[in-house]
């Protein structure tokens, strides 16, 4: 049943894709994930493996009047710090006893080896529990099994809708340190540095989060220029935004910001920017035959069955979205902890609300039309914010056209730019690709 919610909560809140070699749907599995969304993340863990998970979770979540009963409906374990209470410490060896188990009877175990929920623009530190969980558990049952890295990459994370990526690594591997104790502090470090990297080769990890806009528009770049040469996917965008970030990272005197390269990519950000173009729009020169295409393929986003649905999904609903965005706000949570508020509240307020539609229909028409009301306001919903989006989206092609007709000698210049820069891009890439023998 939590695998369901989630699947279904994850895939509401956002704008979900998931990529990566599926995980092993039998037998024992630790699945080691970073950890930038608190409560979050493991839905989104949970949605994307297609197979029940047992996370471990810090202690104090199972005392919070509004977590405990997730946490305990989800079947986390819980996991006590020292930063919470050093004198219960010692239990943690009876946790570590429970989740061998678990693993030895074939069950698949999350974990954050991070150790918090985190803002910050890279992975933070790994903790060793994961390491000594793998090497203690294969003592046990004798035998390896796979260590799946797990990437959550957020372009929004607070922002209902917003896009999310989860990104299924290779699992990691480690059979020549099967037969080595946890307690062995050499294999646990050897350990623990094969996860950090498993990590970062599915996350995207800056040196500060000034460094986003420009590390994304270079990526925007090359997937616009070099579209036929690479996979569009996720985690090839994730291997690629690595590298570059490791490129830009190179460039002499980048501080000063006097590198011509990074002052031109910045200067084609801002030039962007200020026209309202993304580097993918700039390419595509928009002919008479294909304005004809795109407009008969959107033209029932302006029938009436659609105004209706997307009029009507907005307003129904517009109650408890004011009042679920305003009572998430009110504890001013952390950046990683809005999208928990939002959802927690969100799931009462919503429910309160639907209540209260069918109870209304069921007094006004009759209990038929009550059922109906329960029955039909979900899909209004959900269908009402797909048509909204698709709103959106055409939207935001018609205001791209009309500033591609209207400067086209802007566009001209700007595309010329865009090319040059590209192919510096690609030099500097293929180089660095080359000396650091990147299969990427």
């Amino acid at each position: 049943m939590f695998s369901l919610v989630s699947r279904t909560a994850a895939r509401l809140y956002y704008r979900l894709t998931t990529s990566g070699p599926p995980v092993p749907a039998r037998g024992p599995a630790l699945l080691v994930a970073n950890h930038p969304n608190s409560l979050l993340d493991p839905m989104l863990v949970v949605a994307t493996a297609g197979r029940p998970i047992r996370f471990l979770a810090k202690a104090p979540l199972f005392a919070d009047p509004k977590l405990g009963w997730l946490m305990r409906a989800s079947g986390a374990i819980p996991v006590h710090r020292a930063r919470d209470n050093p004198d219960r410490m010692q239990e943690n060896q009876r946790v570590f006893a429970a989740v061998t188990a678990h693993l030895g009877e074939g069950a698949a175990v999350g974990i954050f080896p991070e150790g918090i929920s985190h803002s910050g623009p890279a992975l933070a530190p790994l903790r060793t529990g994961a390491a000594r969980i793998a090497l203690g558990t294969a003592m046990e049952i004798g035998t390896t099994f796979p260590i799946v890295p797990v990437g959550l990459v957020h372009r929004d994370k607070g922002r209902f809708r917003s896009e999310a990526h989860v990104v299924l690594g290779t699992p990691i591997a480690w059979d020549d340190l099967a037969r080595t104790s946890p307690d062995n502090r050499e294999a646990v470090r050897t350990l623990t540095d094969r996860i950090d990297a498993g990590l970062r080769a599915v996350t995207v990890n800056l040196t500060s989060w000034e460094d986003r806009p420009l590390v994304e528009c270079v990526e925007q770049i090359w997937a616009a220029e070099y579209r036929s040469d690479g996979n569009t996917l996720p985690e090839a965008q994730i291997a690629r935004t690595r590298i570059i970030t490791d490129v830009l990272a190179a460039v002499p005197d980048r501080d000063g910001d006097s590198t011509d390269l990074i002052r031109r990519l910045r200067q084609h950000a801002r030039r962007l920017g200020a026209i309202g173009l993304s580097p993918d729009r700039l390419r595509h020169q928009p002919t008479m035959a294909s304005t004809i295409r795109w407009i008969s393929g959107r033209l029932y986003l302006i029938g009436v069955p659609a105004v209706m649905i997307g009029t009507a999904g907005r307003v129904v609903f517009a109650v408890p979205f004011f009042l679920t965005d305003r009572l998430a706000r009110l504890g001013r949570p952390d950046p990683d902890q809005v999208s928990t508020h939002k959802l927690l509240y969100g799931i009462p307020v919503y429910a309160l609300w639907l209540a209260l539609i069918t109870t209304g229909a069921g007094f006004a028409w009759g209990w038929s039309m009550a059922v109906a009301a329960l029955a039909g306001a979900p899909v209004l919903g959900i269908v009402g914010l797909w048509v909204r989006e698709r709103w959106q989206q055409a939207w935001d092609d018609v205001r791209s056209f009309v500033t591609m007709r209207r400067r086209r000698d802007t566009v001209r210049s700007l595309r010329e730019d865009q090319r040059a820069l590209a192919g510096e891009l690609r030099i500097r890439y293929d180089h660095h690709v080359a000396t650091n023998r990147d299969p990427t």
